[in-house]
């Protein structure tokens, strides 16, 4: 039986590599909703959706099968902070539960690897979808010391919400749990055109040609760019990867002069509820700018509202 409130916690390769503040801060945010985050011990790669689904897609779903099993083991429910982690090890997940062929095949394989094998007793979840839905902007109220007066362009990523049919989040079309839930932090979505596009960095774009990748992100940041957000949020590392180092190929090569800090979820979150930013790593230098998240104290730690 899955406990409740306890979650195993997939890292996934880019977080835990590049990006350890956005670890720190989901770890702080959700001890501090009540939950318990469980280490995934040899857990590896989820892998990829975009590059190794592409070669072998068995394979794939065997690796990230054994992903699942660990969680199973901890009678835990997955959570990760990675659209393409998420998208990966949902589908996965999902799919063995409702193929008995494959499910079968991917035991026989997982035999080779150890004492595996997949039961489908668990669920997989992005923090996203914990945040909006399970916690929700009507329950982030009381856990929240300051909010933070300022506008975001908000980027949903692909993995997070597409396909529809098997996320079963909400519509990709038009989504709204993260600007519900942010408004509740006292941050402004601010829509730009073609909001919901890639980034230019999922899906191999990134690996297979950088000329390609930048050229769509080019021209995200250039919508994005119209609006003159405060801040760009995003819900992925490997997003955030591309609206920074991709920030800086633009204006050293396109002559651009970007300075957008990138915060993802789980910093803003973590800010909000009284981690202070320079553990949280909300001290950016974009374009020799210091940038310090400002925030409005409406309590102290521990007050009620």
């Amino acid at each position: 039986m899955v406990k409740e409130n306890i979650f195993a916690f997939f890292l996934g390769c880019l977080m835990p590599n590049r990006y350890p503040a956005i670890e720190k801060a989901t770890m702080y945010v959700m001890e501090k909703l009540g939950y318990t985050l469980l280490d995934m011990e040899r857990a590896t790669c989820c892998p990829a959706p975009g590059v190794f689904r592409s070669f072998n897609k068995v394979d794939w779903m065997v690796a990230g099968a054994r992903n699942l099993c660990i969680a199973e083991r901890l009678d835990a429910d997955v959570i990760t902070v990675c659209n393409g982690c998420f998208g990966t090890l949902q589908e996965i997940n999902k799919h063995l539960k409702e193929n008995e062929e494959h499910r079968e095949l991917v035991n026989e394989k997982l035999k080779l690897l150890g004492d595996y094998e997949f039961k489908g007793i668990i669920d997989v979840k992005h923090i996203m979808s914990v945040l909006g839905y399970e916690v929700g902007p009507w329950g982030i109220e009381d856990a929240i010391i300051r909010k933070v007066n300022a506008r975001a362009a908000v980027h949903y990523g692909c993995h997070f919400l597409k396909p529809t049919r098997i996320r079963e989040i909400e519509s990709s079309e038009g989504p709204t749990i993260v600007e519900e839930f942010i408004e509740a932090l006292g941050v402004e979505s601010v829509r730009f055109k073609e909001q919901l596009t890639c980034c230019g960095a999922g899906g191999g774009v990134k690996a297979y040609s950088g000329d390609v990748s930048m050229t769509i992100f080019g021209e995200k940041m250039k919508n994005i760019d119209d609006v003159k957000p405060d801040f760009i949020l995003d819900i992925c590392p490997f997003c955030h990867l591309q609206f920074e180092t991709g920030q800086d190929h633009l204006n050293k090569n396109e002559d651009c002069n970007y300075g957008y800090p990138v915060i993802h979820i789980s910093q803003l979150v973590a800010y909000c509820m009284g981690m202070d930013q320079e553990f949280v790593g909300l001290q950016y230098q974009l374009m020799g700018r210091d940038y310090i998240f400002g925030g409005q104290e409406i309590k102290k730690e521990g007050e009620v509202l």
